[in-house]
């Protein structure tokens, strides 16, 4: 079976789903995920995973994002982007670039934000977007983001264009509404296109076509979603102590999660504490023989 990542360049029109049903038809498997929901309307890295590396999207999913997105001014959406229906219209301050930048410095940092009720988090094991298309507005708890970089690109009121760099579970749409509330007015979304998701970028994306193409030119090993890790080397008898679930002593292993290597091949991913080594995610269980065997 076919296991690996693909850095996919998601073109706007299609969910995140749909790309996940289009590449199990490309190799022929159904086991495959994706890491981070992109709009239907919004394009750029999608990162998917296949075969043994679905193990890997939790992993994936840790770094930080980031996004070109613009805003109409004035004018609020029950969506919060241009997909639905206006729900406020209110009059746009006379603003300049400087009045604009020094209102995005406020929202640096870490904060509080409401998920929108468009969105597919679950409640009682249902998605909000399903309750808000039935009319129902659930109280949403809110939830920690860290936005590291927000400029401005671009404006030319009523729009303006920015670049976010943010942590995961960030929801741009709900940013931008914010954005326009400080602004003293409202905004929804009317672009929004992902430049990076964790260390997969815009520039090693392929779409759909080119990776039905070549499907074995694009599929990225699964060690591409780990990059991130520390890399923890180990010799053949701890590779296949750790990787049959045994807690394993690594003289000099500092604490923490890990990235599983053993003779230039990787394994799987480890958490460190005090020297000891335990498997979380195993790929590749390696044979070991003693000498004389």
């Amino acid at each position: 079976m076919n296991s690996g990542i693909l850095n996919v360049l998601k073109v706007p029109g299609m969910t995140s789903q749909d790309v996940v049903n289009i590449v199990r038809g490309i190799y022929k498997t159904k086991k495959v995920g994706h890491a981070g929901t992109l709009d239907p309307d919004a394009a750029g890295v999608l990162p998917v995973f296949l075969g043994e590396a679905t193990k890997l999207l939790e992993y994936a999913l840790e770094n930080q994002k980031c996004y070109r997105a613009e805003a109409l001014l004035g004018q609020a959406t029950n969506t919060g982007d241009d997909s639905g229906s206006v729900k406020q219209v209110l009059p746009v301050p006379v603003l300049d670039a400087a009045a604009v930048r020094q209102t995005l410095q406020g929202f640096l940092g870490a904060q509080q934000q409401i998920p929108p009720m468009y969105s597919a988090l679950k409640l009682n094991g249902k998605k909000l977007y399903q309750y808000a298309r039935e009319g129902k507005e659930i109280v949403r708890a809110p939830r920690e983001i860290f936005i590291q970089k927000l400029e401005l690109v671009e404006m030319a009121l009523p729009r303006f264009t920015v670049e976010v760099v943010c942590s995961r579970g960030t929801y741009i749409r709900t940013l931008l509404e914010d954005i326009g509330q400080a602004l003293q007015t409202c905004a929804t979304m009317t672009f929004l296109l992902r430049l990076q998701a964790g260390t997969f970028t815009l520039d090693t994306a392929h779409t759909l076509e080119e990776i039905e193409q070549a499907p074995a030119e694009y599929l990225l090993p699964p060690a591409a979603a780990v990059q991130h890790l520390p890399r923890l080397e180990v010799n053949p008898l701890q590779a296949y102590r750790i990787t049959c679930g045994v807690k394993t002593t690594v003289f000099g292993s500092k604490d923490g999660i890990q990235a599983l290597y053993s003779q230039e091949q990787f394994l799987g991913v480890v958490r460190v504490e005090q020297e000891k080594v335990q498997a979380l995610k195993i790929l590749a269980k390696p044979a070991f023989k003693s000498e004389g065997k």
